[in-house]
């Protein structure tokens, strides 16, 4: 099916590209005619998705990056910028979340990896693309966020804490770069299955939980997130910024009706 969306001549970083919500996103702009910087912490897996992207007639370009490692990042971009020119689109996706259990079982080094990599993270590749964004007129920054950053999540306390500030992160810097038309947005997805989110769907006991307080009764594959994706890396958002939008499956929404 032909892409309603034209990113053609765009170039979009996406980190945590290799697998799930990041690789359906980099196929879909793939897909609508961007050049795709794939990023994650392991080449062979981006350099699979990459190879699907060639194959169907895409244009992509994996390298393996730590989002919370610095040198890391600004290598990134800097690689990213020699190959393309530039950035016009970041997708902040990558994610880590080693503890699962009740919050007060956690430790510091649990609190340390999540925030470096689901905040701080975030951060670093925001700044690291920022200026190239500028020089080029604009750009979007997309950072994926979750509901669990809205409404407490059993067993993922720091997760939710760090989608929370994720959540106002992206106001402050959609408020800050508004003047460089850099629009600055989040997606909150509610479950997701993906290999990382399998703690949630592989135990049957859990998934039954789960999906008695979705209203659709289901999990979503990646690809529904793709169509608020490409609208948030497309001209048609250039009036959208600091926005969060919630693809739940109506979670949010009833919250607070269990029937």
């Amino acid at each position: 099916m032909k892409p309603t969306i034209d990113l053609t001549d765009k170039v979009a970083l996406i980190t945590g590209a290799s697998r799930g919500i990041g690789r359906a996103i980099a196929e879909a702009y793939a897909a609508a005619g961007a050049k795709v910087v794939l990023a994650s912490r392991k080449q062979a897996g981006l350099d699979e998705v990459a190879e699907a992207i060639r194959g169907q007639g895409g244009e992509a370009l994996p390298l393996a990056a730590h989002t919370g490692d610095d040198e890391a990042v600004q290598s990134l971009v800097e690689q990213a910028t020699a190959v393309y020119g530039g950035i016009d689109i970041l997708v902040n996706n990558a994610a880590t979340n080693p503890h699962f259990g009740p919050l007060l079982t956690s430790e510091e080094s649990h609190w340390d990896k999540i925030l470096d990599v689901n905040v701080k993270g975030y951060f670093r590749v925001a700044k690291g693309c920022v200026a190239s964004m500028k020089a080029r007129g604009g750009g979007k920054i997309i950072n994926v966020a979750s509901v669990a950053g809205l409404e407490a999540q059993p067993m993922m306390g720091i997760y939710c804490v760090s989608k929370a500030a994720v959540l106002m992160l992206t106001p402050v810097l959609a408020n800050e770069l508004a003047a460089d038309n850099i629009q600055v947005n989040a997606i909150a997805p509610g479950f997701i299955k993906t290999r990382f989110s399998g703690a949630l769907w592989q135990n049957e006991q859990i998934y039954e939980t789960v999906i008695q307080s979705v209203p659709q009764k289901r999990m979503a594959d990646p690809s529904e997130l793709t169509g608020i994706a490409l609208y948030l890396a497309s001209a048609a958002s250039s009036f959208t910024t600091g926005a969060t939008f919630v693809i739940d499956g109506g979670q949010m929404a009833g919250s607070s009706v269990r029937m």
